[in-house]
């Protein structure tokens, strides 16, 4: 079941880094869709390597393939099943790797836990699994724009560098007008300047997204242990290298006193609404109708391009000098993977509210 995320629309996702390909089957999807397979592999190129020189310089088209699920350009309700097929691995690069630890990396739990692992670019560890995301991600933001629900993400911090106003202020238009994906244009010049020098040394740099979902009803979520923030906590962590979320005013909010915080009911144009939106479009676990606004924070990845101290399988102590190609930050192409997991959130809890009422 760790492979599978989703309740009603549900995602199975399989393959490797280093195998013959990632794919996944998708469970839920609603019929009469109609499917954009643009849109789909644009979403794709939004992810994939090589795109800039902020990024790996491993080439690989990641054209997906559709084999199940869609007739004549619409989903028929069956399994969707996909897979995209690899094409630029060079595994050589891993074989001095493969019996020593990396640092911060999954070999040593994934190694006690199985026994085994496939050293090969961190094989199912590695975040090339979150191309089955993107796709069914992709698939989700095409059913959730039939009901006017819009899902947004964009860098909003590299290093220090980081955007000081609220996702208000900004043009999501702007966020594709650079490699860096931040709707601040002036910040973005200011944060690739960072990422590369960054790079230049060796070195990897973290940082924040930050999401926003409009157009979502009232009513997602439940009052328990279903909590519709909970379960975008729930899908941000499982993304490679997330180490943190928070939704609404955050960790800034504990400054704040009760009366700054609430967000007061008012009536507006015959419909009921706040006056602020402190908490981030859910009360209570359930949205509310106002935008949901969220932030993931990413730690800077654990492959340098440097030598680091670690140990071998038997515990010996080693010097790892890694190969390969790498990103010296996640941030540009984690941008369309917080989506793509908010996306089937947001989907999935809204087929779920549909369960509930008559």
């Amino acid at each position: 079941m760790s492979n599978t995320f989703g309740n009603i629309f549900r995602l199975t996702s399989f393959g490797e880094s280093h195998g013959k390909g990632i794919g996944g089957v998708i469970d839920g999807f609603p019929a009469g869709i109609k499917i954009d397979f643009d849109y789909i592999q644009a979403e794709l190129n939004r992810r994939k390597p090589g795109q800039s020189s902020l990024t790996t310089a491993r080439q690989e088209d990641d054209k997906v393939e559709f084999l199940s699920g869609i007739f004549e350009g619409v989903s028929t309700g069956t399994p969707i099943g996909f897979i995209v097929w690899n094409e630029d691995q060079r595994s050589g690069d891993y074989d001095s790797m493969k019996d020593i630890f990396r640092p911060s990396h999954a070999d040593f739990t994934y190694q006690q836990k199985y026994g085994i692992r496939d050293y090969r670019g961190g094989g199912r560890t590695s975040a090339r699994e979150t191309i089955s995301r993107v796709v069914a991600g992709a698939l989700a933001k095409l059913a959730l724009d039939q009901i006017g629900i819009k899902v947004y993400a964009y860098t909003s911090q590299v290093g220090h560098i980081k955007l000081e106003k609220d996702y208000t202020s900004y043009n999501m238009n702007d966020i594709e007008k650079n490699a860096v994906r931040c709707p601040d244009l002036s910040k973005a010049k200011e944060m690739e300047a960072l990422i590369l020098k960054i790079k230049e040394e060796g070195d990897t740099i973290g940082g924040t997204i930050t999401g926003v979902i409009k157009g979502c009803p009232v009513g997602l979520g439940e009052p328990v242990f279903e909590k519709l923030h909970a379960a975008l906590a729930n899908a941000m962590l499982s993304i490679n290298a997330a180490k943190g979320f928070e939704y609404g005013s955050g960790f800034n909010g504990v400054e704040q006193r009760g009366s700054e915080q609430n967000d007061v009911f008012i009536t507006e144009h015959g419909y009921i609404t706040t006056q602020t939106n402190h908490s981030g479009g859910i009360q209570g676990g359930i949205s509310n109708g106002q935008d949901i606004y969220f932030r993931v924070a990413f730690k800077p990845i654990a492959t340098l391009l440097r030598e680091q101290q670690t140990v071998d399988m038997e515990g010996k102590e080693t010097v790892l000098a890694a190969k390969g190609r790498h990103d010296p930050c996640v941030l540009p192409r984690a941008v369309p993977i917080v989506e793509a997991m908010a996306a089937i959130t947001i989907l999935d809890y809204y087929l779920l509210a549909k369960t509930n009422r008559l």
